[in-house]
């Protein structure tokens, strides 16, 4: 019934057109459904289009770094699991398993100190017994000179000889040195020993340019030495220490570099001398003996450590910039080793008095 209904409707709306306007109008009615079902088919080929973009995207940026390992993890797998290593658990170490770690101030109210920062390591039990900002960058003086041993015994030879050239005078006027002069002949391992008991500036140019081929090439692998230990609070601009703005290191970034030197016999032996004598030859061929004297007042005697505490040996450093500074190694009366920073005391007698004072934190 309707849809004789329809056909009725259809017929009267012909007949209200003559036929050429109907057959006119029909046209049009069926080149509209034709536009509309090619802009369904447009519509529907678009967002195929963009779900195949979206999934090559997703495989591209995501999927592609995905691997299929040949050999499952496994912690006895040499390849793929920790075979290398003899951590405990069978467990590969931690970049900081074997180091005191700290991220905030440790036990400052126990020791009332002006210097600017302060730590005291235990070695053994690898915990930081106090720490005073020690993550703040400072001009860290001489005791620059650490790091500079560090990098020569790494990657040069102690027994080579070295003629001292015009680098050695690259320093400022004043500053502390070995008297070496241009010309003279002597060892690497004598200049190791004029840099860390003397403290001698014109020593660790010279160090520096051997074993470099430059200084700046020295000082470049002194900077990669830090960034490979971690010590991310530090950049030096030189092999002595002395002042200069992109020169700066931290009380924890020292202990991680002293930490490191101390596997080398011959540092500990240089940091434990009160003295050095060496003997060499000037460049005429003339001979020179000399003795070189520590900066360290607790191997000098100038100095007296607490009661509880065996001093070993360090570095001392001191500029206007730096104040009075010391890394040192010592003892406890059973033999276990206790690191202590102090950077910029107000000056040297006020270092010692500080020192002893954060020495007094090691248990009995």
């Amino acid at each position: 019934m309707a849809r004789n209904v329809q056909v009725d409707q259809s017929r009267r709306e012909q007949d209200y057109y003559t036929e050429r306007e109907w057959r006119r109008i029909q046209q049009r009615e069926r080149a509209e459904r034709r536009r509309l079902r090619l802009l369904g088919l447009l519509l529907a080929g678009m967002v195929l289009l963009v779900a195949l973009l979206s999934f090559a995207v997703y495989v591209i940026v995501f999927r592609s770094h995905d691997y299929t390992l040949k050999s499952p993890f496994v912690l006895s797998e040499q390849m793929y699991g920790s075979g290398l290593f003899t951590g405990s658990g069978d467990r590969a170490d931690g970049f900081a398993s074997g180091l005191c770690v700290t991220a905030r101030d440790v036990n400052v109210s126990q020791a009332d100190l002006g210097a600017y920062e302060a730590a005291l390591f235990d070695l053994n039990k690898k915990e930081v017994l106090y720490a005073k900002d020690i993550f703040t960058p400072r001009s860290p003086a001489s005791m620059t000179k650490i790091m500079t041993a560090l990098v020569a015994l790494k990657y040069g030879n102690p027994d080579d000889m070295v003629t001292v050239t015009e680098t050695a005078l690259d320093i400022e006027y004043g500053s502390s040195v070995c008297d070496i002069k241009v010309g003279d002949r002597l060892s690497l391992k004598q200049l190791l020993y004029g840099l860390m008991v003397a403290s001698g500036n014109d020593a660790a140019m010279m160090i520096a340019e051997h074993v470099g081929g430059t200084v700046a090439d020295f000082v470049a692998l002194m900077n990669k030495e830090a960034l490979s230990l971690g010590a991310t609070d530090t950049h030096f601009a030189n092999p002595h220490g002395l002042t200069d703005p992109a020169h700066y290191t931290s009380a924890y970034d020292m202990y991680l570099i002293f930490n490191e030197a101390m596997k080398y016999d011959m540092f500990m032996d240089m940091i434990a001398r009160s003295n050095y004598y060496a003997e060499y030859t000037r460049g005429d061929g003339s001979a020179v003996a000399v003795t070189w004297e520590s900066t360290d007042h607790y191997l000098t005697g100038e100095a007296g450590a607490p009661g509880n505490v065996i001093i070993y040996g360090g570095k001392t450093g001191t500029t206007d910039d730096a104040g009075a500074c010391l890394t040192l190694l010592s003892k406890d009366l059973y033999g276990n080793p206790f690191v202590s920073v102090i950077m910029h005391a107000a000056d040297k007698e006020t270092l010692y008095t500080e020192m002893n004072d954060l020495l007094g934190l090691v248990p009995n």
